[in-house]
């Protein structure tokens, strides 16, 4: 019983919001991204290899993993991002696993999501039981980026090329929630995927 759900969904496509109305509707919700931060917090095994690798000019000087640099460094060189990713997937994925046991321990019909930006591209979507997709139109995308973090449309778009696109996403979905629209409408969508979801997870052996 219970069920693991990855949801994921490219840059400016409301992925964040719609895992926020998940944990809105009782979802148990793990972030990738913050699983990522408590890893390479400093002294931990991750931020050594990283250290190591990249070099303390990655550092901030509370001896911090200066994210935005080490995303421009990655962004950059495909090599480095490839050895970034072999660091810490595999640490995300069994952390993603431990935590799941544990609310299943507990909660045995538990709905449990997995809010990840790269799911798909890190194959992590093949121990996921269901797979959810939100998507969006590039318009939409774009303004909603440039909104919140103060890019040129330039930075956007290399940004959005550099990531796999959504029409491929999609092929890989179970479940696509459409978020073009407003808040509200996304919201309607996921309160109806929850609680399919939810029933799956009851029914699920």
């Amino acid at each position: 019983m219970s069920l693991l759900v990855g949801l994921t969904g490219g840059i400016g496509s409301g992925k964040t919001l719609a895992a926020s109305f998940f944990k809105e509707f009782g979802a148990y919700v793990l972030d990738a991204d913050l699983i990522c931060r408590e890893l390479v917090e400093p002294g931990k095994p991750a931020w050594n290899e990283i250290s190591k690798i990249f070099g303390e000019e990655i550092l901030d000087p509370s001896g911090n993993l200066d994210r935005k640099k080490l995303a421009r460094i990655v962004f950059e060189n495909k090599k480095k991002k490839i050895e970034l990713e072999e660091i810490l997937h595999p640490r995300v994925f069994e952390s993603e696993k431990l935590k799941y046991e544990s609310i299943r321990k507990k909660h045995p019909k538990a709905l449990v999501i997995v809010d990840a930006a790269l799911l798909i591209e890190s194959e992590n979507y093949k121990n996921m039981d269901k797979v959810v997709v939100v998507d969006s139109d590039e318009k939409t995308r774009i303004n909603r980026i440039q909104a919140r973090n103060k890019m040129s449309l330039d930075e956007v778009v290399a940004r959005m090329k550099n990531q796999m696109p959504g029409e491929e996403k999609k092929q890989y979905a179970d479940f696509i929630l459409e978020n073009s629209l407003d808040k509200d409408k996304l919201r309607e969508q996921v309160k109806d995927l929850n609680t399919k979801l939810s029933l799956l997870a009851v029914e699920n052996i």
